[in-house]
């Protein structure tokens, strides 16, 4: 089946090729993102393999229909820059990558976490002046510290198994806690202001959706422990920046890891070393020491990858051969209506 992969990347390509020799299908890469002023691009593909930054509103969508998609393939697991309503009104069919190694993404909270807590970038950065002074490195065990979650789903509990082995107590706010398993370590479900004001590090693991959205703001940073460590890997929507700026500047946060980032899509996955950053927000932020911003990289490895390429792929073939798309992303179930 043919299809057109937008905002890709070396490491995409060589991934969804590889990949691609079990399916077979025709693929044709483009650098540029996915919007309004590219969908264009897509005429004649009937399916089309979309990035979490694409921008995919209602007019990209009918820019798409009108050239003859009929399927839209996300090579990622949340979907919050596609209007899916829109995309169903369009009959356009949505299909995603609901899991993916589940260890890649929960490795990198903890590289954030003990680059944050043991001071290795600025140590880094000492060293290679040729200072080896330690004044002022000094960090904290993570033994006996309470670790909290929100959101459970498998990287959350792969994040908890993790934890765990640190020596770690574990309490997580899922709204739908899922089952524990044998092998889980032992997890305390709390509601979500206990989860924060009890946690020594916080990591999020939560969609991003229209409920959730600045789910960590001004209230609920007033509220953590001072000195927190707080972890996001999951959307950058689930933090409202100002507010973790203000916060920061008043040393109730002791240390920050994003991978992710509220505005990012102007910036990341771009070079911008030549320019001047114009997002002031981002370049506040990047100007304190404990705080680590990296480019929504927590799921680059080659087994993730190799595991979102299998599953765009196997998509498409479902869809092609008029298949049950096992991963379709449904239309929202019709409100009944008042008695």
């Amino acid at each position: 089946m043919k299809a057109i992969v937008f905002d890709s990347r070396d490491y995409d390509r060589i991934a969804l090729e590889r990949a691609n020799a079990a399916f077979g299908h025709p693929l044709t890469f483009l650098d540029s993102r996915l919007d309004p002023t590219t969908a264009a691009l897509a005429q004649g593909f009937p399916a089309v393999i979309p990035f979490v930054n694409d921008q995919l509103d209602v007019v990209t969508l009918t820019s798409l229909a009108a050239g003859g998609t009929r399927l839209i393939a996300m090579r990622c697991t949340g979907v919050n820059n596609l209007d899916l309503a829109a995309a169903h009104r369009l009959g356009l069919r949505v299909v995603h990558v609901p899991t993916y190694s589940p260890h890649s993404v929960a490795d990198y909270v903890f590289a954030l976490l003990l680059s944050l807590v043991r001071r290795i970038p600025q140590a880094y950065n000492r060293v290679r002046d040729s200072n080896f002074s330690v004044e002022g490195l000094i960090g904290f065990d993570l033994y006996g510290k309470t670790f909290g979650l929100i959101g459970a789903g498998r990287i959350g509990r792969e994040v908890a198994r993790i934890a765990h082995g640190f020596g770690c107590r574990i309490i997580a706010y899922d709204p739908f806690p899922p089952p524990v398993a044998p092998d889980s370590p032992p997890i305390a479900f709390l509601p979500l202001d206990t989860v924060i004001a009890q946690s020594d590090i916080l990591s999020l693991h939560a969609p991003l959706t229209p409920e959730n959205i600045h789910l960590i703001n001004a209230a609920r940073l007033a509220a953590m422990k001072p000195g927190v460590i707080l972890i996001n890997t999951s959307r950058g929507g689930l933090i409202d920046t100002h507010a973790l700026i203000a916060a920061l500047k008043d040393r109730q946060i002791g240390g920050v890891g994003l991978d992710v980032y509220e505005r990012e899509a102007s910036v990341f996955y771009n070079d911008l070393s030549d320019e001047i950053l114009a997002d002031d927000t981002l370049a506040r932020l990047l100007t304190f020491r404990n705080v680590l911003v990296t480019s929504h990289m927590g799921f680059l490895t080659r087994e993730a990858l190799s595991d979102i390429a299998r599953v765009t792929l196997a998509n498409l073939t479902a869809f092609e051969h008029d298949q049950p798309l096992t991963y379709e992303l449904a239309p929202a179930p019709a409100a009944a209506p008042a008695p």
